[in-house]
């Protein structure tokens, strides 16, 4: 839809207040005609925003608060209360700012994440951080799929392992089968499982002054366990696997937009798809973060206050609550665990998918069919499948959780690095380098996590 469409209908509505003038028209039909006549206007100004295009962005966001996610903000909530929150406010600009990085390399390049390291950094660089994250990936799969099949062990009755293949077979052959501008909408849709976290609250007392106060003013001791739990939030907010996944949606929503070249090679709609992408990135991760906030929150006024200050998963998060705010609470809790684990196992298998395909110089994208793109889907599959496999071995769920972990905090950093140095690149980016203030926020989130990653291997 062009630029002018708003100033064509503004045309044909004077000249229609002119004509009527002349005919002298009923006052009221004039009036009815102005009403229909700014609501059209105002209507066609509303599907041109880029709210209205949401994507990759809002996707991404949801898929950060994954199951292994909410297992780590309800235990920041329920072992400092309150005194967790700011972790959500400093952590939003910093990782919108990376996540915008990521989008914008994809569109203005029309490759991923991969694919430019691969292309500007020495092989080893590619190599080491894509084995990372392949591993890094498949264990958190394992921790996601096993908290899902124990939640719906908990709201249906159906055995833990059973629902756990339902689920890992269900998205895998989504994920293979069903091509991705129809994918994508499943998963679009799939985000209002969020809704829930916020519902929740409407269920319990909430102490909102003191809210306020300790988002701003947190008291705590800042002693190892503290530390600890500080690392685990932004290490899941902050995570390698949506770099990767944010920068190749960007590239499959261009793939799938007839005629859409990469923003180096046609300049005519870069402003537009820029701004895109800051409000999709933007909008999204403050869905993401809003949510976390309210996840400490709610396990704060009911776990902390009763007393509960150790939660392994988030499926005991949700079992705890059942006694303290009632079956519906604990029935919202559950489905969002259920609808966000649905978005965060295709994210985890598809940005490794992407990744390696990138790497390997494999044909790849959701929109190919499996046959056209065997590589890329046999990741996916093989992914997914190892992540189930996991749940029938020695490796306990909960340690898969911590190995994914200290991966992740070992690749962000290196990784965070190399993505603001590939936005700064002209010979990259051509004249869509990325702006100073969002570098500082960069360097600053890269800062935040390197703090992290050291702490993490620090004993006690």
């Amino acid at each position: 839809m062009t630029a002018g469409r708003p100033a064509r209908i503004l045309d044909r509505t004077t000249r229609f207040f002119r004509n009527a003038k002349r005919m002298r028209l009923p006052q009221d039909e004039i009036d009815a005609s102005r009403r229909a006549s700014a609501f059209r206007i105002l209507w066609t100004r509303l599907k041109e925003h880029p709210l209205a295009r949401l994507g990759p962005g809002l996707i991404t966001g949801v898929a950060d608060d994954d199951p292994s996610g909410i297992a780590t903000y309800s235990q920041a909530g329920a072992q400092f209360g309150l005194n967790m929150l700011w972790t959500m406010p400093l952590a939003f600009p910093l990782m919108s700012a990376i996540q915008s990085m990521c989008g914008f390399i994809g569109r203005v390049t029309g490759k991923g994440l991969a694919a430019n390291i691969k292309a500007t950094f020495p092989r080893s660089v590619l190599q080491g951080v894509v084995l990372l994250l392949l591993v890094a990936n498949i264990l958190n799969i394992a921790a996601d799929v096993a908290a899902m099949g124990e939640v719906a062990e908990l709201v249906t009755g159906f055995n833990r392992h059973v629902m756990t293949g339902f689920f890992v077979f269900g998205t895998l052959l989504l994920q293979v089968f069903v091509p991705y501008h129809r994918y994508v909408l499943f998963l679009k849709w799939l985000t209002l499982c969020l809704l829930a976290y916020a519902a929740v609250l409407f269920t319990v007392h909430v102490p909102w002054g003191q809210v306020a106060l300790r988002t701003v003013w947190p008291r705590f001791t800042p002693n190892s366990a503290a530390a600890a739990v500080v690392v685990g939030v932004f290490g899941t907010t902050i995570s390698p696997y949506l770099f990767f996944w944010q920068a190749s949606e960007e590239v499959e929503d261009m793939r799938a937009a007839q005629g859409a070249l990469p923003l180096v090679r046609d300049v005519g709609p870069a402003a537009a798809e820029l701004r895109r992408i800051r409000w999709d990135t933007w909008s999204g991760m403050l869905y993401s973060d809003i949510t976390a906030y309210f996840i400490i929150l709610a396990t704060a006024v009911t776990l902390n206050v009763a007393g509960i200050t150790n939660i392994n998963t988030a499926a005991q998060a949700a079992s705890a609550l059942r006694p303290l705010a009632g079956n519906f609470a604990y029935i919202l809790f559950a489905l969002g665990i259920l609808g966000v684990g649905l978005i965060g196992v295709p994210v985890l298998a598809g940005s490794g998918a992407y990744a390696l395909s990138e790497a390997m110089s494999w044909k790849w994208g959701l929109e190919r069919k499996a046959t056209d793109a065997r590589g890329f889907y046999g990741v996916i599959a093989v992914s997914v499948l190892a992540g189930l496999v996991i749940q029938y071995s020695p490796i306990s769920p909960m340690k898969a959780l911590f190995w994914s972990a200290v991966i992740n905090g070992v690749v962000a950093v290196p990784l965070m690095v190399v993505i603001i140095l590939l936005v700064s690149k002209k010979s990259v980016m051509g004249a869509f380098t990325a702006s100073r203030p969002l570098i500082i926020l960069g360097w600053i989130a890269t800062a935040v996590m390197g703090a992290a990653a050291v702490r993490m291997f620090i004993p006690g």
